[in-house]
């Protein structure tokens, strides 16, 4: 046992770290042994977990478990990128949220994490030109998780989506690597028009809770949106914008403010 531990955890560190802190979670707490071993302990792999994760949220009367794990777990072997940026997402949560303490936490407790990886599969879908599953798989993220991802919408790798609720991310929008999204975050749209019309967040934003990015602007790298801001035109690299309408009152404060999470814009800045 000991050597098989060894050789999981450097093939994939990841993986094995959650495994060990899922043995131990049964120890702690044998009432939640079912859940773990069902949700963890009984795959092989990150892949076969997420998508019996996914596919439990998301069953309904509509379309069963079964279904959806088949389609998530075709998504997972046909498109390995989807499963390595799962495992940037997790490591992105456990650095940047105070309240994650494990690997284990996102894959079983978080819905933000899990919204994330159920709009990975709806994305791959939607390339595939699957587009009417994919936006079932939509449907059925907002019901369940109250995040409404559009599937064609493109996100990168290492995204934290902190108290993950009443997330909006349109058709068009972009968002960058590293980038930390508190709740009630809306990247829409500003009226009715077509085509290109939604935000284009770079890599390393951070965006705090309440704020509204509108119409076919760019966040420039490594920036800072405030709280409750209502941001209508582009925003520098490295700045900080607040206000409604936002503007500029600072430099980000940090090379990298979605990683610190640092939200207070300190006199001078």
């Amino acid at each position: 046992m000991a050597e098989t531990r060894r050789k999981l955890a450097e093939l994939d560190p990841v993986w094995a770290q959650i495994v060990k802190e899922a043995e131990q979670a049964v120890k702690n707490e044998p009432l939640l042994g079912g859940h773990i071993h069902s949700s963890v302990l009984y795959h092989g792999s990150l892949e076969r977990a997420l998508a019996y994760r996914i596919s439990l949220k998301l069953e309904s009367g509509e379309m069963s478990a079964q279904i959806l794990r088949e389609i998530c777990d075709e998504a997972y072997e046909s498109d390995p990128s989807l499963a390595t940026d799962a495992r940037a997402d997790i490591a992105a949560v456990y650095d940047r949220d105070p309240a994650c303490h494990r690997f284990l936490q996102p894959l079983l407790f978080f819905k933000g994490f899990l919204a994330v990886q159920a709009y990975r599969v709806a994305h791959w879908l939607w390339n595939e030109g699957r587009k009417d599953l994919a936006l079932f798989f939509q449907m059925r993220v907002s019901e369940v998780f109250s995040i409404d991802i559009h599937p064609a919408a493109r996100i990168g790798k290492g995204i934290m989506i902190d108290h993950g609720h009443s997330i909006v991310i349109g058709e068009t929008a972009v968002v960058g690597d590293n980038v930390s999204l508190l709740h009630s975050v809306t990247l829409g749209g500003t009226g009715k028009e077509d085509q290109d019309r939604h935000p284009k967040i770079g890599n390393g934003v951070l965006i705090g809770a309440g704020a509204k990015v509108l119409g076919n602007i760019k966040v420039g790298d490594c920036a800072r949106v405030a709280a409750g801001s209502v941001v209508l035109t582009e925003v520098p690299p490295r700045k900080t914008v607040a206000g409604v309408p936002a503007r500029v009152v600072g430099e980000a404060g940090c090379s990298q403010p979605a990683i610190t999470m640092d939200q207070i814009l300190k006199s001078g800045a």
